[in-house]
């Protein structure tokens, strides 16, 4: 049996006038969600709170479906796993769609999310758009997680090289959102946890100021100094977007 426990702040940056991040940690549910919202006129903020709640409501109701943590585990334990984080992420998408549609202030919202949950001795993952998940083992930070951007999609089909993503003009073009419309592919996965494993949930406004191999020395900090070190650098480099990270340390 894991103890987990988990460190979360957000900050608005220092160049934007509102805080369009939305997050969520909860050990006892054992859920950590990120979300940068998209839209303007507030309809960002809205739109990230929105799917974060939707999120965390989904996920305490079928968690339950999965059957106690005793219960041996199996592929199609693993199966539901993925697919009631899925679930939810698309729950939320039909929810900030939704809105969108209804109030035409809010037209063309959308968020961010990267959403995990500890199931059995598993981290299980969902991801839309341009926030990510590291894992931090051995001293090397590993993403999880894949860009759903223009750049990312251009870098992987070999048109660009990575150190001409950093500075292409599209690099914030994102291809996949929540809410953009009323479904959304969903990036699934579930790795294996060991103890001393540490994970780290951002948005781009922190991982587009950090260096993957900055991670590990950072998180060694621990627990809220490691979270609030993270703000600092990101702000220390620049702070043009909100910046939100979760820490979840696994011992």
């Amino acid at each position: 049996m894991f103890n987990v426990r988990s460190f979360g702040l957000t900050d608005i940056g220092r160049r934007r006038k509102q805080n369009e991040d939305a997050f969520l940690r909860n050990d006892e549910v054992k859920l950590f969600v990120v979300a940068d919202g998209m839209g303007g006129h507030a309809a960002g903020e809205i739109a990230s709170a929105e799917a974060v709640d939707t999120v965390y409501g989904m996920m305490k109701r079928g968690l339950v479906s999965l059957g106690p943590e005793s219960e041996e585990f199996s592929d199609e334990k693993l199966s539901k796993a993925r697919r009631l984080i899925e679930a939810a992420i698309q729950n939320a998408t039909y929810m900030v769609f939704t809105m969108s549609e209804v109030d035409t202030g809010k037209s063309g919202m959308g968020t961010t999310i990267s959403a995990a949950y500890i199931y059995k001795n598993l981290f299980v993952l969902g991801q839309v758009g341009d926030s990510r998940i590291y894992r931090i083992r051995g001293g090397i930070a590993e993403q999880l997680t894949e860009d759903h951007t223009l750049v990312g999609w251009q870098v992987r089909q070999g048109l660009i090289t990575e150190d001409e993503a950093k500075v292409s003009p599209h690099r914030n073009v994102i291809i996949r959102s929540v809410g953009g419309r009323d479904y959304v592919e969903v990036d699934t996965c579930a790795v294996a946890i060991q103890k001393g494993d540490r994970f780290l949930l951002c948005s781009d406004g922190l991982h587009g100021y950090l260096e993957p191999e900055e991670i590990p020395d950072i998180a060694a900090f621990g627990g809220d100094k490691a979270v609030r070190a993270f703000i600092d650098l990101a702000n220390e480099r620049g702070g043009h977007d909100n910046i939100t990270c979760i820490l979840v340390e696994i011992d």
